[in-house]
């Protein structure tokens, strides 16, 4: 006789009452299971992991599944599923290079106390580690054709007036590794970022720039950082003697013309006065080994905060003179 045929009997006969107590009986049963279920337990959780991490040379991850296991504290939930599961859901942990130590040929292990930086990757935010039972982590990763080319960054400045770019324009990383079939890294030989278009400039900028993808081949960095640094400048002119350096014994040279016009950017405000420390002169070497005696004047205590000058004329005539 089935559940549904004895209920109708005892409705039949009058015994609504016991239907109801079971019922409740039944209803008690499952919210006690809930409750009980939500409570935090300890017990032992398990969990394959492929590991992910950007390794020059390397793919980005490993060929191998490693079974991390840990004493926790998590719901009852968690557990019962544990010990009913049977086919566990691999999880991919991306882990920093910094935390991987090589042990072999693609063989890169994460160890100590490396592993309390991935629990909640590991095991969900919801789980609290008691101890690992996994000491060591061995992950294995494929090698890879891959080779390092540079970046370069297409870019268009324009300051306002009166400031300039006061150093070089840095990007970081200035070289990326490229992976890929060997066809096609040979065709490979820079990579390019998005445009880099500024106007009106009159402080230091910095900022992040995409790097341009290239079909069939991978990257180790998706992007670059910039750096670019402007000043304020203040122009100064004067007009500065030309010197002699490194003139042998009883020889010397005459340079047309004697003096030059020079021209200074120099980074405001000053903290001392430029003009001061500024000097011009031909070396010797360069008269001996010029064509004709034109050389170009070298400077000599180039003062800082200089962020630019300008020499006119840019060439001037040398004649020896034997004493």
């Amino acid at each position: 006789m089935g559940l549904s045929e004895r209920l109708r009997q005892l409705a039949g006969t009058g015994n609504r009452e016991w239907i109801v107590f079971l019922m409740s009986l039944a209803l008690a049963v499952i919210v006690w299971l809930l409750v009980a279920l939500a409570q935090p337990y300890a017990g032992t959780v398990s969990v394959p992991v492929v590991a992910q991490c950007n390794i020059e040379g390397y793919g980005t991850e490993s060929s191998n599944t490693v079974l991390v296991s840990a004493r926790c504290r998590t719901d009852g939930y968690r557990l019962l599923r544990e010990q009913s599961r049977r086919n566990r859901r691999v999880v991919k942990v991306k882990f920093n290079r910094s935390d991987m130590r090589r042990t072999g040929p693609g063989e890169y292990c994460v160890i100590g106390g490396a592993k309390n930086s991935y629990v909640n990757q590991f095991f969900g935010e919801d789980t609290q580690v008691e101890a690992f039972i996994t000491d060591t982590l061995r992950f294995l990763f494929p090698q890879e054709n891959h080779k390092k080319v540079p970046v370069e960054v297409p870019l268009s400045i324009n300051c306002r007036s009166q400031y300039m770019q006061s150093g070089p324009f840095r990007i970081l990383p200035d070289s990326i590794t490229v992976y890929g079939s060997q066809e096609r890294l040979d065709a490979v030989e820079r990579i390019t970022s998005s445009r880099l278009l500024l106007t009106d400039v009159h402080e230091s900028r910095q900022g992040v720039l995409k790097l341009n993808p290239v079909k069939g081949v991978r990257f180790s960095a998706d992007e670059v950082s910039y750096q670019l640094p402007v000043s304020r400048y203040v122009e100064l002119r004067t007009t500065v003697p030309v010197e002699v350096s490194g003139a042998p014994a009883g020889n010397s040279l005459q340079v047309y013309p004697p003096q030059a016009q020079v021209v200074l950017r120099c980074a405001f405000p000053l903290a001392k006065d430029p003009l001061a420390s500024f000097k011009l002169y031909i070396d010797w070497t360069d008269f001996s080994s010029s064509l004709g005696g034109r050389c170009t004047p070298r400077v000599r205590n180039l003062p800082a905060g200089v962020l630019e000058y300008r020499i006119e004329p840019e060439v001037f005539d040398c004649i020896e003179v034997r004493g």
